[in-house]
């Protein structure tokens, strides 16, 4: 089933209270581990202001706070990225279990919790025990990215929230910018991704921040050769080494990692691979592979290929792992497990 993708270049426009109703039948995922029925109308009787709830509790948060948009769309990476989207990113750790939100990749690091909470507590008001967490994050993604000007796609829904989270997992499945890209590509076919779908969400990186310990590496100390990463251009390289400076004390400072649209959702980010100006090694090493590369300069000139593509692949990293029917539950505070 076709389905057109829309970039949103207007901010201003955007109605928080409009209501859109998708007339869209009942399907069986055939996405990787999306093994049981969702539905694109799955709240449509049972919570119909949902779609709209969400939109307009995105919203809000954006209007303080442009980060947001890539805080709220990392969330749901990592959600997904371990065990599936099952909402386990959310979880509160407990004298019995340690969650993902401390793991190594999260730590100080993945925002955006108390989003989500407050979407939650209005979704409970009007649809009481209905609304999963996940499904509230994964719509959340979605209208970050439409907020930041870029695509929309449709969602299935009817997740279940998972009843348990593991920091074993987090620090093991999701991808490290300090990683190989056949190792990072292993990761993602292991969740029934491909190649194509890492050069895509890769793309992700278009907004947001990266703190400097995650590639001053590359600035000063280049794999042990005590000089900067030779493939780094030259202009991007003073500016880094200007708001990462060869100090521990700089390694939390944050750096955009699109430095020309760091809040605006575009292709850009493609540009900067092709000018060797990519932050992070493992975005910038996708220019050393025939077939990545390929895709890179492709997506650097057809801005439109991208937010098709991107719409497509989130779609996917959205039905990972799902629980449905009397799998799981459907929690009533997302940082804690229904007792």
């Amino acid at each position: 089933m076709a389905h057109k993708l829309v970039f949103s270049h207007n901010i201003a426009s955007f109605i928080p209270f409009l209501l859109v109703f998708h007339f869209i039948p009942v399907v069986v995922s055939q996405f990787p581990y999306g093994y049981s029925q969702l539905s694109y109308r799955f709240y449509d009787w049972s919570c119909p202001r949902l779609t709209n709830m969400v939109k307009h509790g995105v919203w809000a948060a954006y209007r303080n706070d442009t980060r947001i948009a890539a805080s709220l769309l990392r969330l749901h990476f990592h959600d997904c990225f371990v065990n599936g989207c099952d909402g386990s990113v959310l979880l509160d750790d407990t004298d019995d279990m340690t969650g993902e939100k401390n793991a190594l990749p999260n730590r100080n690091s993945v925002r955006g919790f108390e989003v989500i909470d407050n979407i939650k507590e209005d979704v409970e008001r009007f649809c009481p025990s209905t609304v999963s967490c996940v499904d509230i994050l994964t719509l959340a993604a979605r209208e970050a990215v439409v907020l930041a000007g870029g695509p929309s796609w449709p969602v299935m829904l009817g997740r279940r929230d998972g009843v348990t989270a593991s920091q074993r997992a987090a620090n093991e499945q999701l991808p490290s910018p300090f990683e190989p890209l056949e190792n990072i590509t292993a990761k993602f076919t292991s969740k029934g991704l491909d190649l194509k779908d890492v050069v895509v969400l890769s793309g992700a990186h278009t907004i947001g921040f990266a703190q400097c310990f995650t590639f001053k590496n590359r600035l000063f100390n280049f794999r042990g050769s005590g000089k900067p990463d030779p493939m780094l251009d030259s202009s991007a390289l003073t500016n880094l080494q200007t708001m990462c400076p060869n100090i521990d004390s700089s390694n939390t400072n944050l750096a955009p990692l699109d430095s020309g649209s760091m809040y605006r959702f575009d292709n850009k980010y493609y540009t900067n691979l092709v000018n060797n100006a990519g932050l992070l090694e493992s975005d910038q090493v996708l220019m050393q592979d025939s077939k990545t590369a390929a895709m890179v300069n492709s997506y650097s000139m057809n801005s439109f290929l991208f937010g098709n593509d991107f719409g497509t692949s989130m779609a996917k990293l959205g039905n990972i792992g799902v629980l449905t029917g009397n799998k799981g539950q459907i929690r009533k505070k997302c940082g804690a497990v229904n007792v």
